[in-house]
């Protein structure tokens, strides 16, 4: 199969999975591991360059939010403004990803491996079936700070393969009471912040990739990301208005079983 498209496949992938809380990071992972595709040439790298490409979507879907939010920085003032109010939960809630991207960084290479986003499908599964209970009657405008570095913190984990950054973080807010839709808005804008930090993170790697001639393939991926992710984020927030996060919990530890299945077969004699 062609690199580019195997780029393009991957890029799909990933803007499918990243605002759908099933782990695009496992899936990227596991798509890799299933197809045998070239781990140096779509490696972590490379994973960034995709979620450059969700981004991107999420960017272009919450344009009026993010511009509202930049219109409020000049007169900054979380007591009496509910922008400036929600420009201080985001920046709050990044922290917690921020230090244990710094202070975990290595450690998170060596978790990328089908076992652990096995095991992380199925406990992230078993977490949204306990989250779904209880009443879910709190806009976000009710979220304190306390809150928000909470749902920070379970954005961290999300480094974790399989963990997944939008399932861990609206787990959290569901559990606080927070309705669906206006919970997947707050998480998806938190997670804005964060993709920046990962790509300036790995950019260093992303430049000598166009410079071997990878650039291709970046660029394949993020195209193929933003355009599915825009549509992604765009469904997901629907879907959340009526229904609950049941069919994805099922879809994970359906996963998970597969690759149970899958990782006997390969050690298999």
């Amino acid at each position: 199969m062609p690199d580019t498209v195997q780029a393009a496949l991957l890029g799909l992938v990933q803007g499918a999975t990243e605002f759908l809380p099933v782990s695009s990071s496992a899936h990227l992972i596991l798509a890799r591991a299933f197809f045998g595709f070239d781990g140096d040439k779509f490696g972590l790298a490379f994973d960034v360059a995709c979620h450059v490409g969700t981004l991107i979507a999420v960017l272009i879907y919450f344009r009026q939010d993010l511009m509202r939010m930049v219109a409020a920085l000049p007169r900054f003032n979380p007591a009496a403004d509910e922008e400036s109010r929600l420009i201080g939960l985001l920046a709050v809630g990044t922290v917690p990803a921020v230090a244990a991207g710094l202070a975990f960084r290595h450690l998170i290479e060596e978790l990328r491996t089908p076992t652990v986003a096995a095991v992380t499908l199925a406990l992230g599964a078993v977490l949204f079936f306990v989250a779904e209970r209880g009443a879910k009657s709190r806009s976000d405008r009710s979220l304190t700070v306390t809150e928000a570095l909470l749902i920070g913190v379970a954005q961290a984990l999300a480094l974790v393969p399989g963990v997944s950054r939008s399932g861990a973080t609206i787990t959290v807010a569901l559990m606080l009471g927070l309705r669906r839709t206006e919970a997947a808005r707050f998480i998806f804008l938190l997670a804005i912040p964060a993709i920046l930090g990962a790509a300036a993170s790995e950019a260093p790697k992303l430049l000598r990739l166009g410079v071997e001639g990878g650039g291709v393939l970046i660029v394949t991926g993020i195209v193929a990301s933003a355009i599915v992710g825009y549509a992604a984020v765009k469904y997901f927030i629907r879907y959340l208005g009526n229904h609950s996060l049941a069919a994805f919990a099922w879809y994970r530890i359906a996963l998970a079983a597969t690759v149970v299945v899958w990782l006997y077969a390969v050690a298999a004699p």
